[in-house]
This record gives structure tokens, C-alpha cells and sequence, in this order.
């Protein structure tokens, strides 16, 4: 039996990263994604003209927000996309490991693959003391409440879109990444890490860790949405006569 073909859309929440979004989407074309969007965050940059003129769809969230912004772009993905990975838009993550992930997912059968750059290659300055504290501390309260073992909450990771709907993300900033994996964890979906590459920002300015006003911010609020995740009602799973056709 011939397994399913994935169709994967490409998610990339953007704000005000105009330097670096038009070479980002040259160095992805070559990649295997059904759809591409570039989820506009808001920027006063021109970011979105420029992912526009790079060949990307462009969606508009002017509510300011991660989370915001990834939910933007899962409600125009096409029927036909099975996969969603998302990406950040300032070229730290490696376009190669694109690929990678995409082949891990579909060889593997997993709902989820996040790219961990502790695992990885990480470039020195990269991650911050702060962002690997917050790395160690979350990874470790999920695998305390779950038996589930991450050791990063990195922006590179690919879902199904059938995971995706029983996972219910509701957070609209920071908390989107480890709500993501901790719901995961508490759902027993199939998840993997996948080490990938880490580059640091060559253009602009990090929008959590830029500042340490901002890394405290995120880190609280990490904290409160892995609470949040450990007591809140969890989605039914899909019914079992409920076909599940995205699967490879």
C-alpha cells in the first residue's frame, strides 16, 4: 500500500524583518513545500512587500503576537496541506534543515519533529544564557509531568495537520512553541527532536530576547502555559471510525 503523499505548508511569522526575508524564501524555493506564507506581524519595514516580491503569500495579522501570527496563517492554509512548519524570519534557522525535518517526519511516522539546537549545531551568541536556562528548566517541568524528553523549545518544527487540530492551540504570543509540546506531551502524540543548525541574527533586533526586560516577560509567561497546559481540558481524540488520511 503506497503511503500518502505529504503536502506541506510553510509558516513564517514575520515583523519587521525586511533585510532578511527575501534571502531566507531565495534559499527555501528549492524546497518541497505545497504553500508558502509569510504571516506579516505587523511590520513598518516593507517586510511584507519584500516577501511578496520573493514569490511568498502574504498574510496580514496587524495584532501583534507569535502566536497571533501562526494562527493567521494555519486559518489560509489550503485544503489540500497535511503538514505545517513553521520558521522564523530571521535567517537563524538553517534552510537545509528544512528538508531534514520533512524527511524525519514522513520516514518516521511522528506527529511532530521539533529541530533542537542544543542537540545541534548552535552558533556561539546564538542562544542567550537566558534562553538556554529557560530551555533546561521547561524541557525538564514537561518531562516531570509527562515522561516526555525535549531539550529545546526551537522555532523549527514540523506538525501534522491532523496533530495540529487535536492540540487546540489557543496562545497568542511567547507561549505558542511550549504549548505546542506540552500539549503534545499530554496527549501522547508520536514526537521527536531532530538536531538541527543555529545561526546568530544577522539583521534587526530579537524580538523576546533583545532585551532582558523582554526574556523575563517570556519566561513567565513559559511558565504560565505550561501550568495552564498541565490543568486544562484536553480535546477528545478524533473518534476511532474517523479516518485519518494525512498519514504516511
Amino acid at each position: 500500500m503506497n503511503k500518502p503523499v505529504l503536502n506541506i505548508a510553510l509558516i513564517i511569522p514575520a515583523l519587521n524583518e525586511v533585510e532578511s526575508i527575501g534571502p531566507q524564501l531565495a534559499a527555501l524555493s528549492r524546497h518541497r513545500f505545497a504553500q508558502i506564507l509569510v504571516v506579516d506581524n505587523g511590520s513598518t519595514d516593507g517586510t511584507a512587500e519584500a516577501a511578496r516580491a520573493a514569490g511568498a503569500e502574504v498574510i496580514v495579522e496587524p495584532r501583534r503576537g507569535y502566536g497571533r501570527a501562526c494562527q493567521a496563517g494555519l486559518a489560509a492554509l489550503r485544503p489540500e496541506a497535511n503538514a505545517v512548519m513553521f520558521m522564523d524570519a530571521d535567517l537563524a534557522d538553517d534552510p537545509e534543515d528544512a528538508a531534514r525535518l520533512i524527511d524525519v517526519l514522513a520516514e518516521g511516522g511522528w506527529d511532530l519533529v521539533v529541530g533542537s539546537r542544543v542537540v545541534g549545531r548552535a552558533e556561539p551568541g546564538s542562544l542567550t544564557p537566558v534562553q538556554r536556562l529557560g530551555n533546561w528548566l521547561t524541557t525538564r517541568l514537561i518531562r516531570w509531568l509527562w515522561g516526555v524528553s525535549f531539550t529545546d523549545l526551537g522555532p523549527l518544527r514540523i506538525v501534522r495537520r491532523s496533530a495540529l487540530k487535536r492540540l487546540d492551540l489557543r496562545d497568542p504570543d511567547f507561549g505558542w512553541n511550549v504549548e505546542m509540546q506540552a500539549k503534545a506531551a499530554r496527549l501522547g502524540l508520536s514526537v521527536t527532536e531532530f538536531p538541527v543548525n543555529y545561526r546568530r541574527r544577522r539583521f534587526g533586533r530579537s524580538k523576546i530576547s533583545g532585551t532582558i526586560l523582554n526574556s523575563v516577560r517570556a519566561g513567565l509567561k513559559i511558565l504560565w502555559t505550561i501550568y495552564r497546559c498541565w490543568r486544562a481540558p484536553l480535546k477528545p481524540e478524533l473518534p476511532a471510525d474517523e479516518p485519518r488520511q494525512d498519514y504516511p
